[in-house]
């Protein structure tokens, strides 16, 4: 018999207690609204038809969603010329990724990523088991995928890219894809991460869709939450080979997306071109705002997603201390020692960003 007066409590499993926190997008507390250029998010709101669907879609509340998302799923699929069985949609493309990392991933099993990426891929691999292999960007803040080839060993399960990077902002060219692919073995699972694909305009960014078929073991990440301005609601997905989607499908937390996710993603994906249009505006404001801060003597490299990327290193706090000294306080992301990403804002909120940084006294790029 276990002995009922030990007053020891319940651990977590060491991986877990280990796990990095998770650092959302500062919000921000002040009487005085603050200009939010934290999360990525988009600066305009849902279109009508897409909260009208979402709405309606609530008066069902009471009643499960539609486990295997099937309308959203086929609209995805169609949208992409694929079959809905090469399509699986989550709770975010965080979820996504979660699911495909405890189909395909677990314990004595590495994942391989670029560093600094997206936050949550070292949170993500932790929590599968397995054991993350960070490979540094390159000076121009891109990835080094010869380097990551080269980290590939027997334990590789999984390799994550991120085009455009985030926090950094480059892409990933298809010439260099082409040849990170020849280099690693198909048992390997690529993931290219799209999250901010509408806001590319490299010319030669390699475009997941275009190149998938090349590549059997290449899967696409996605998201509804970026240009598409949904990040409230949750939607993500993953389009590859039907044969590599069904385990990750296995994975999907049963009715994780809700039916007023599905309503609204299926009316957004409906008025692509509208989120289109808005993302061409947010390029526009992404240019003038790289070309003003690099005229100012910022250093800031190639931004293809719907921020920028300010490496000032050791001056990282300070700066952010700084944006936030006055009101309305300007929110942005920092990552201690090592830089600050900025979200592109409406006009209003580009132009007071850059009043405020115009009067930062000190380093304009990492020492």
């Amino acid at each position: 018999m276990p002995d009922t007066h030990d007053t020891a409590l319940p651990t977590p499993l060491p991986a877990i207690a280990a796990l990095p926190a998770y650092v959302p997008g500062a919000r921000g507390s002040s009487a005085v609204p603050p200009v939010k250029l934290s999360s990525n998010e988009s600066p305009d709101g849902p279109v009508v038809a897409v909260v009208d669907a979402a709405a309606a879609a609530s008066e069902a509340i009471h009643r499960y969603p539609d486990m295997a998302a099937t309308e959203i799923t086929a609209a995805i699929a169609a949208s992409l010329d694929r079959d809905p069985a090469e399509v699986v949609v989550g709770a975010g493309s965080v979820a996504v990724l979660a699911h495909l990392l405890q189909a395909y991933a677990g314990p004595g099993d590495e994942v391989i990523f670029a560093w600094r990426s997206f936050e949550a891929y070292p949170i993500l691999t932790a929590v599968a088991g397995a054991t993350a292999v960070k490979v540094p960007l390159t000076s121009e803040a891109r990835h080094d995928l010869p380097a990551m080839a080269a980290a590939v060993t027997d334990a590789t399960r999984v390799v994550m890219l991120c085009s455009p990077n985030n926090p950094t902002g480059p892409t990933i060219s298809t010439a260099e894809l082409e040849e990170f692919m020849a280099a690693v073995p198909t048992r390997v699972l690529v993931v290219l991460d799209e999250a901010y694909v509408e806001y590319v305009r490299a010319a030669d960014a390699v475009s997941g869709p275009a190149v998938l078929d090349q590549y059997p073991n290449l899967v696409l990440l996605r998201t509804f939450s970026k240009a598409y301005a949904l990040a409230g609601l949750r939607v993500g997905y993953a389009v590859g080979p039907a044969g590599l989607i069904a385990p990750i499908r296995a994975c999907v937390t049963p009715f994780s997306v809700s039916g007023p996710a599905q309503a609204g993603a299926l009316a957004a994906l409906a008025a692509r071109e509208t989120y289109l249009e808005r993302a061409a505006a947010v390029v526009v404001e992404r240019e003038r705002v790289a070309a003003a801060l690099r005229a100012d003597g910022w250093t800031v490299p190639d931004a293809q997603g719907n921020f920028v990327w300010l490496p000032v290193g050791a001056a990282t706090l300070d700066l952010v201390a700084h944006l936030g000294a006055s009101e309305p306080a300007i929110l942005v992301r920092p990552f201690a020692g090592e830089g600050v990403r900025v979200t592109i804002g409406a006009p209003a909120e580009n132009d007071a960003l850059l009043a405020r940084l115009g009067t930062w006294q000190g380093p304009r790029a990492s020492a």
